[in-house]
């Protein structure tokens, strides 16, 4: 470990032991309040509609608030931050993908989900479909994804929590990792979908807050000249104007170019496949708060990643990227870093506002996990345990406690992974949970809500066909081995896959496998139960 490393985390003074106990107790207040909230809110669940759904009493502009707190994850933060420091234009790029994203998610999926499912994606998928064999590969692909996912928020904590405590040794860093696990689990456990959205909330207004003050404190830096503060970035990152120009990172080679090509296409097509985003249409009323909420939601997600050139050309003006490389390879402590250098890296205000940033990410870190697990618990509970395992006929109760025990087993398997996956670019690793997502859950979507010839046998082959093949090519992939920095598995190299991202591949798999499968079937398509989906997804009759 770098001698920078050891002083980063505690360079706020030069006695570490003076900021650290004020560094620890801004940082409990922050998780203490959303434990409250979780408890709050654990108190008035009563019934499944309740733990999977909140009731479905939330407004449009409090499930935006809520939708935009899911969203706004730890790649959003601290990921997106650290690759705009350190590759420049390149690095927005992942800005202005999971922005465009929502764009599909509004127009293709928001309103017809809401209006035909109930708590889980798979109620849509099976409703014109055979229940038992639909349900099974829905809820394995929802599992699947939202755990891709929790690596990402897993690793965001875990270099997080080591950068403020001065945690250099990697037993530390697990640690870390498992306690964010543990976190998560008692949030949904006992919070369900109450206490979960009622985090968000919070959490997307204080991260909205603290990215305003970063925002205002560099522009007031630079005296509100972003001209300035771009070519102060530019010069400060040792690579001159090529840091503002595209292919840094994704020209120089043909590899990295249709690298870049799939990453933008799983960007932009993996929202409207993401389980813990799509469960939260069901916790409205009504289609009209379903459209609202999304509306909202994109225009605070927009402010959001406006706001992002700010975090990530000011952490590269402010600090030398030799510094964010020390405390993190991948630039996740970016954002931290740069609140230290405007508060002051010798003075009680850069420690507090060291430690208040920090807590917000971290609020967003847990807010995100514990959507992700619910969404995958759910799945597991009222997809494959009460409908496939007790054949519909379970109880809530028992429901319920299906769902409680499946975030325990994937809160330890996330801590797990989680751990090997300390040192990846968050922004990064949520870019292959979306390239799953985009492969497996968004063919089936759309074929289900919008082909009428569309069959049990095309949802099989879709869902586990582009499953499959994304998750596949991951494992071979320079993620997980063959890059010495930055890889899962570091001294190894099994990869053959070249790309970073599968999505220009499997998205197309998952595509056409769904096509192929529906013509191969002897099955016919039940057109009258089509014909009843299509009026319940456009209309809302009949739903819930």
């Amino acid at each position: 470990m770098s001698p920078v490393m050891s002083q980063l985390p505690l360079a706020a003074a030069g006695d570490a032991s003076e900021h650290r106990p004020l560094i620890i107790s801004l940082f409990a207040v922050f998780v203490l309040a959303t434990l409250v909230i979780t408890i709050w809110a654990g108190r008035q669940t009563k019934d499944a509609a309740d733990f999977y759904a909140g009731g479905r009493q939330f407004t449009g502009f409090q499930n935006g608030l809520a939708v935009s707190g899911d969203y706004m994850s730890a790649a959003s933060f601290l990921g997106i931050a650290g690759a705009i420091a350190l590759f420049g234009y390149d690095g927005f790029l992942y800005s202005i993908g999971f922005l465009v994203a929502w764009l599909v998610a509004l127009l293709l999926v928001a309103e017809p989900l809401r209006n035909s499912g109930r708590y889980t994606m798979g109620d849509v998928l099976a409703y014109r479909m055979r229940q038992r064999p639909v349900r099974t590969a829905a809820g394995a692909s929802t599992i699947v994804v939202s755990i891709f996912y929790l690596l990402a928020q897993m690793a965001g904590a875990g270099v997080l929590v080591s950068l403020l405590l001065g945690i250099t040794d990697d037993a530390g860093k697990i640690g870390i990792v498992a306690l964010v696990g543990v976190l998560m689990i008692v949030y949904v456990t006992i919070g369900g979908m109450k206490g979960t959205t009622w985090v968000q909330m919070v959490k997307a207004v204080l991260l909205i807050a603290g990215a305003i003050l970063l925002t205002f404190l560099v522009l007031l830096k630079f005296d509100f000249n972003v001209s300035d503060l771009l070519g102060t970035a530019a010069e400060n990152s040792g690579k001159g104007s090529p840091f503002l120009e595209p292919g840094l990172k994704y020209g120089l080679t043909s590899t990295s170019k249709i690298d870049f090509i799939s990453l933008g296409i799983a960007l932009v097509l993996g929202t409207a496949g993401l389980p813990h985003i799509l469960i939260r249409f069901y916790t409205v009323p009504t289609a009209k708060a379903a459209r609202k909420s999304v509306n909202w939601a994109i225009g605070i997600i927009g402010a959001f990643y406006l706001m992002t050139i700010a975090l990530g050309f000011g952490a590269a003006a402010l600090i030398k990227p030799d510094e964010i490389i020390a405390s993190n390879p991948a630039g996740n402590t970016a954002a931290p870093l740069l609140a230290l250098h405007l508060g002051g890296v010798d003075s009680n205000w850069g420690a507090i506002l060291l430690a208040s940033i920090s807590a917000v990410a971290f609020a967003t870190i847990l807010a995100v996990v514990a959507g992700l697990t619910l969404a995958s618990s759910s799945s597991f509970a009222h997809d494959i345990y009460a409908n496939v395992i007790k054949k519909g006929q379970a109880s809530e109760k028992d429901e319920m406690k299906a769902a409680r025990w499946a975030t325990v087993f994937i809160g330890i398997i996330s801590i797990a992974l989680g751990a090997l996956a300390r040192d990846l670019n968050v922004a990064g690793l949520v870019a292959l949970a979306f390239a799953v997502a985009a492969s497996a859950n968004l063919p089936t979507i759309l074929y289900s809500l919008f082909w009428k010839r569309f069959n049990t046998n095309g949802a099989l082959w879709s869902i586990y066909g582009g499953l499959f093949t994304a998750v596949f090519l991951v494992l071979f992939s320079p993620v997980v081995s063959g890059n010495p920095k930055t890889s899962m598995f570091k001294g190894v190299d099994f990869h053959w896959f070249p790309l970073e991202n599968p999505g220009i591949i499997s998205i197309p798999v998952g595509f056409l496998l769904g096509i192929i499968g529906t013509y191969v079937a002897k099955e016919k398509a039940d057109k009258g139960k089509y014909a009843e989906l299509e009026v319940r997804s456009l209309t809302g009759t009949g739903a819930h």
